[in-house]
């Protein structure tokens, strides 16, 4: 069974994507508001029992429906992510034919930083990695943080590995199947996208290296009754 790896490096990259400081003179002029998710301390809220959240491609929109009692961690996290607006100009950056895609690592690299130890605990399995549905990649225990993958077959094998599922695409499974795989899985298994050179560089890195990437534009959560 192929792993789902999240490379952050956590030792190496410590202060390499740190934030400058900057002053401005408030007098004339204010600085722009930094946005939600920068904060990560800030992300705690809640998850609806269901909730569904759309996301707007390069390729198109598909729709993910949430169960947070199946892991109510990462149904919080992923919650708080898209209700913040974190999603935005996100590249699928491993995207594995058969297996699946994963995504979730800011373009910025300044972002990167903020979310590099924001850690969530590991939730008990209760679903199952069959197709469509969606989880957290992670480093090791208790180590999600931001990226995600969606399984294109049914990877059950990833059960066993503590890999748990929180919600499934129910709208647009056949956009995420055509999300660009010509660069396949990264370093140190394939030639695709290196994700600490995603971290540290951000978008800029993946639009010159790897122009033809799907991106996500946007994500949203839906009204109760959409």
């Amino acid at each position: 069974m192929k792993s789902i790896y999240l490379l952050c490096a956590l030792g190496l990259l410590a202060g390499v994507a740190a934030v400058n400081g900057q002053t401005t003179n408030t007098a004339d002029k204010s600085s722009p508001a930094a946005p939600a998710y920068a904060d990560p301390s800030q992300l705690t809220e809640k998850a609806p029992d269901t909730f569904k959240a759309q996301f707007d491609t390069t390729k198109g929109k598909f729709t993910i429906e949430v169960t947070r009692s199946l892991a109510p961690n990462g149904a919080d996290r992923f919650y708080n992510l898209v209700k913040s607006g974190y999603f935005t100009d996100i590249a699928f950056f491993r995207v594995v034919p058969g297996f699946m895609c994963q995504f979730g690592i800011s373009g910025d690299p300044a972002i990167s930083a903020k979310w590099r130890d924001a850690n969530i605990p590991d939730d008990p399995v209760k679903g199952s990695n069959t197709r469509g549905t969606i989880t957290f990649a992670t480093a090791g225990p208790n180590t999600r943080t931001t990226q995600l993958f969606i399984n294109f077959a049914d990877n059950t094998g990833l059960d066993a590995q503590g890999f748990s599922p929180f919600g499934k695409v129910i709208d647009g499974m056949d956009v995420v199947d055509k999300i660009n795989s010509e660069y396949g899985d990264g370093p140190p298994n394939g030639a695709g996208p290196d994700q600490s050179l995603i971290q540290m560089e951000g978008n800029a890195y993946l639009k010159k290296d790897f122009p033809n990437l799907d991106y996500i534009k946007s994500a949203t959560i839906l009204p109760a009754d959409k």
